[in-house]
């Protein structure tokens, strides 16, 4: 097999972090055949998800498309779903323009993305891959991997399985495995361009921190830290190495960027410049910012994500011990609930001040 155009269809979760942790398998695929051409083709809720500006730029992608398995927002009542004849209309307009050779079907649940790569491959004559994950759904592909449980089982991971891992599921009937391949992202011409200003904006006398509190919905709020206890940490930090802090955040995480700027100010003790930049960027953007920082301190949030894609120095603050969000690469740190020595300390381990000799010599 020696595929030239690949349609990949996902489904699932359009959190930023979400679908760019399948950037792995991406790459693996792109390591087998460097010359292939990758596709994704995303089933979402609803249109309008700010992941689809930063994916569509993705430079592993030749292309990205987004289908709405939903008429409405899911928060309206009632919001009718859209007819799976429309779906199957849909996916072969796409198929038929990209003409793959190879579909892959990484959602191990349900049968929708199982008939729809079924219907592809017949305006295609493509060959398909899936996930037999329970008895009869191996006949919708040409070639079927071992269930998510089995794959967890023989791997030693534990269920359930962060996304990183979740995609390798399908890929092992092509042979191919994680091998710890990290997940990936480069800057856009947005990105690079708004890297510039964060640049210009903070100067180049002392290093840049970024911070992303986030966590600003209210199933996400379990995951912030106490504003507080943040700030004393950050505080303890700056006293150690002093730093220009960039803030980022969705616009309605400005109040709670406010809340931090005034209690990292009292415990320093002293007031220092703070760039907030929460609700000024777009996803492609936020990038940039990441980008320009030398290290990036962020929760478990998309931007974290993001970070550990660009191989930014990233600490990652949990509240409790979110196993399915671990990323395990040498760039990124990992605190609990930690104490300011506990902090300090995991910042240090990142050496994210070695691009800077004059601060380390």
């Amino acid at each position: 097999m020696n595929p030239q155009r690949i349609l990949m269809i996902k489904s699932h979760s359009m959190g930023v972090g979400d679908v760019l942790r399948s950037s792995a398998a991406w790459r693996v695929l792109k390591n087998k055949w460097p010359g292939v051409q990758l596709h994704l083709l995303f089933l979402s809720k609803h249109a309008g998800y700010a992941t689809e500006s930063l994916i569509k730029q993705h430079h592993l992608l030749s292309s990205a498309h987004f289908l709405t398995v939903r008429s409405q927002d899911p928060s309206v009542a009632n919001a009718a779903r859209v007819p799976i004849t429309t779906l199957i209309r849909q996916v072969q307009d796409i198929a038929c323009k990209i003409q793959p050779d190879l579909i892959i079907d990484f959602e191990p649940h349900g049968l929708k993305t199982s008939l729809l790569t079924l219907m592809a491959a017949r305006s295609t004559q493509a060959t398909t891959v899936g996930i037999a994950q329970f008895s009869g759904r191996s006949w919708f592909y040409d070639f079927c991997s071992e269930s998510l449980p089995l794959y967890a089982k023989r791997h030693g991971l534990s269920v359930p399985m962060d996304y990183t891992h979740r995609d390798f599921v399908v890929l092992q009937a092509l042979g191919l495995e994680r091998e710890g391949t990290p997940i990936e992202l480069q800057l856009g011409v947005e990105g690079e361009r708004f890297k510039q200003q964060i640049q210009a904006l903070t100067g180049t006398d002392l290093p840049v921190v970024g911070l992303n509190i986030g966590c600003g919905t209210l199933d996400a709020l379990i995951k912030r830290p106490q504003i507080d206890h943040l700030a004393s940490c950050m505080a303890a930090l700056y006293l150690q190495q002093p730093f220009a802090l960039v803030l980022s955040g969705a616009p309605f995480e400005k109040d709670v960027n406010l809340a931090f700027v005034q209690a990292f100010q009292k415990s320093l003790g002293h007031l220092i410049p703070v760039f907030d930049m929460a609700g000024l960027t777009t996803l492609p953007e936020s990038a940039g910012l990441m980008d320009a920082c030398d290290l990036f301190i962020t929760t478990d949030s998309g931007p974290y994500h993001m970070a550990v894609g660009l191989r930014k120095p990233t600490l990652v603050w949990f509240t409790y011990a979110e196993t399915t969000s671990f990323h395990e690469d040498v760039w990124v740190q990992r605190v609990i609930q930690p104490t300011e020595l506990e902090f300090v300390a995991a910042v240090n381990q990142l050496n994210w001040l070695k691009s800077r000799p004059s601060l380390t010599a």
